[in-house]
């Protein structure tokens, strides 16, 4: 599996731990089991090649990174969204956004261009391209600036 379906999927199961509440652990143990992964498949072809060990290690490791960087995540979100209210962003776009700078500060094997080109990708297939250029502008903000502190 490639990194860029790995990381949709990151995505997707942090939007599925925000939405729902659920614990990470419980998510991703049922998320893994291969009847279950398989059966995702017929509803979506992102599904159709189960993850290898590395594909399971990245994703396992950034969902429960973001889960457990979630509060600081936000306070980032909210900080490099300058003139909007935190309650204004979709769910879509702060999954999208966390997983990037989860990415960005807790993964450093990753280059920071992939991760806001990746995220931009996402928004733009998620959510349109004013979401994207949005995501951009935060992402960009927050990657400049928080590295520089670091």
């Amino acid at each position: 599996m490639i990194r860029k379906t790995a990381r949709e999927i990151v995505m997707r199961l942090c939007f599925a731990v925000s939405a729902g509440g659920d614990n990470a652990d419980a998510l991703l143990d049922g998320f893994f089991d291969r009847e279950y992964y398989t059966s995702l498949s017929d509803e979506d072809e992102m599904y159709a090649q189960y993850p290898d060990d590395a594909s399971r290690a990245y994703i396992a490791a950034a969902v429960k990174g973001i889960g457990a960087h979630s509060a600081e995540l936000d306070s980032y979100v909210e900080k490099y969204a300058v003139g909007w209210k935190f309650s204004r962003i979709s769910r879509t776009a702060l999954a999208i956004m966390k997983t990037a700078m989860y990415e960005i500060m807790y993964m450093p094997d990753i280059p920071v261009g992939v991760s806001v080109n990746e995220a931009v990708e996402l928004a733009k297939k998620y959510d349109g391209d004013e979401t994207a250029a949005f995501i951009n502008g935060i992402l960009g903000s927050f990657a400049r600036k928080e590295l520089a502190e670091a």
